[in-house]
């Protein structure tokens, strides 16, 4: 593991892509950086994910000026997480759209999240000061909710637990592309500190049973053929499933966390070392693991200070 403290370390700027999709759908990707999807109807912009600072949304706004002059009036919020959601402000759009799990969870460790995801990874939340505050969707829905751009029709899903309790991805019927956030990644390792590890996978079968043709991952370069998305796919399934059959061993060995860390990064780091974040994400992931498999049925709550903690009591293990 490395010495820095997850991600603090991580100062190198991220080279942009604006990535077409469809005739009318885009991804904003940035190297592993977290994802933005867009979304172009037949007189306004549907934006998925809004990256960590309204500052930041202003450059994601700039690539969509460079396709459309068409108004931001849709935000949507894969989940709750920090780095998607602090920056839906700078779109000006009158609809920030959540599941109802997302909403809830906001409510509950909305505060505490942004205070552990500013402290773990500052390079993502650049001109912090521009956040006015916890973003609250203003139309919640559970299930499904199909929002109509014109005569574009976008399908938001909640297809099963796995990186939060609230996943919301978003689809396209007619293009059959994919906006998962953080459900699928692509060379870039999952971060699993508020899953369902059990259910993901199961999660991942329904996304895959629509048969996308195109899919833009949480984080990770946009996915353009078939075959790429079967390989985001089976990828993320990969690492969960060998992620938590490792902590669920060790744990029943009657291993603690720092012996079960150790040995579930040497199991992973192989395979998927060369991700993107592994390091930052391994003491997360494998903290969750531990209490899953210990019974422990939702996530408990990351602040800063329990950050801090375990960081410090898995610093040696590798």
């Amino acid at each position: 593991m490395t010495a820095v403290f997850a991600s603090r370390g991580d100062l190198a700027p991220k080279k942009i892509s604006f990535t077409q999709l469809a005739e009318n759908a885009y991804a904003y990707t940035a190297e592993g950086d977290p994802n933005t999807g867009v979304v172009i109807g037949d007189d306004c912009v549907m934006v998925l994910d809004a990256q960590a600072t309204p500052v930041m949304a202003q450059d994601v706004l700039r690539h969509i000026r460079t396709v459309t002059d068409k108004p931001v009036k849709h935000v949507v919020l894969s989940h709750y997480h920090a780095v998607r959601v602090l920056g839906a402000s700078g779109y000006g759009a009158p609809n920030i759209i959540a599941s109802r799990d997302t909403y809830d969870l906001i409510v509950e460790r909305g505060e505490q999240d942004y205070q552990s995801e500013l402290e773990r990874f500052p390079r993502l939340f650049d001109a912090v000061d521009s956040v006015p505050g916890l973003t609250w969707p203003n139309v919640v829905f559970s299930g499904q909710l199909t929002v109509w751009l014109g005569s574009v029709e976008v399908q938001l899903l909640q297809l099963g637990r796995g990186h939060t309790k609230g996943d919301t991805v978003a689809w396209l019927p007619k293009e059959r592309v994919l906006f998962s956030g953080d459900l699928v990644e692509f060379g870039a390792t999952p971060y699993t500190g508020d899953a369902y590890l059990r259910e993901w996978p199961a999660t991942l079968d329904r996304l895959q049973a629509l048969a996308p043709r195109a899919l833009v991952p949480g984080r990770g370069d946009a996915l353009t053929t078939p075959a790429q998305v079967a390989e985001s796919l089976a990828g993320t399934r990969a690492f969960i499933t060998a992620l938590y059959e490792s902590v669920r061993a060790a744990r029943a060995a009657g291993k603690n966390l720092k012996e079960a860390f150790a040995e579930t990064h040497a199991r992973l780091q192989p395979e998927f070392g060369h991700w993107v974040i592994f390091d930052h994400c391994l003491p997360f992931d494998i903290s969750r693991a531990y209490d899953e498999a210990g019974g422990l049925e939702d996530p408990r709550i990351w602040t800063a200070a329990r950050d801090a903690d375990m960081w410090r009591a898995l610093a040696q293990a590798v």
